[in-house]
């Protein structure tokens, strides 16, 4: 099986290519077109600012190859808020897979909650999904964030951090989880492998 993760100058990608050895995946981190297409499955992960990271998938014209993908797509933490319709931060405009927002955490308390969420947090209001195949009851993953996707039809779990958020995504091919899954131990690797294991 090969794998495309899609290159965009974003951080935290090594330990995803870690993470899909791990589970026997022949990885590969690509910006080439043909590359990405040609990929059984497409992972697009990444920690990093929203307009920046548009404007470089523009420029690579890889806007318009992610909205043309038919395999199963998953985008990861930075990589879930781009499949979004807008972001809050510059307020920019997104990939539109999702016709979700997605906002800046306010926190009413501030010496109660802290900006970014770093560490774990429960999957709550999992919806039937092969994604969580196997997966036991009230998992907890493992958080680093400022933005958040609002609550949609879309969502198939959320997580509550000064109000509920959507935890993960999912619309026809494409899937999107919030948290990081190549950080979350046991059950991220399990959402890994289900997502590699997906049907086309």
């Amino acid at each position: 099986m090969k794998v495309a993760v899609i290159k965009y100058n974003s951080g935290n990608v090594q330990s995803v290519l870690y993470a899909l050895e791990r589970l026997g995946a022949k990885a590969e981190l690509t910006d080439d077109i043909e590359k990405i297409k040609s990929a059984d499955r497409v992972i697009f992960p990444g920690q990093g600012e929203a307009s920046s990271a548009m404007r470089y998938l523009k420029s690579k014209n890889l806007d318009q190859v992610i909205k043309e993908t038919t395999q199963p797509f998953l985008g990861i933490c930075l990589g879930l808020q781009l499949l979004c319709d807008h972001s809050e931060e510059n307020n920019t405009e997104c990939l539109g897979i999702f016709p979700v927002k997605v906002k800046k955490f306010i926190p009413e308390n501030s010496q109660e909650f802290k900006v970014p969420q770093i560490g774990w947090n429960e999957l709550e209001k999992i919806m039937d999904n092969p994604l969580f195949r196997g997966i036991k009851p009230h998992p907890f993953v493992y958080y680093v964030h400022s933005f958040y996707a609002e609550l949609s039809e879309f969502t198939i779990a959320q997580s509550h951090y000064i109000h509920d958020f959507s935890a993960m995504l999912h619309k026809d091919n494409f899937f999107a989880i919030q948290a990081h899954p190549e950080k979350s131990g046991e059950v991220g690797e399990h959402l890994l492998k289900n997502f590699l294991n997906l049907r086309n």
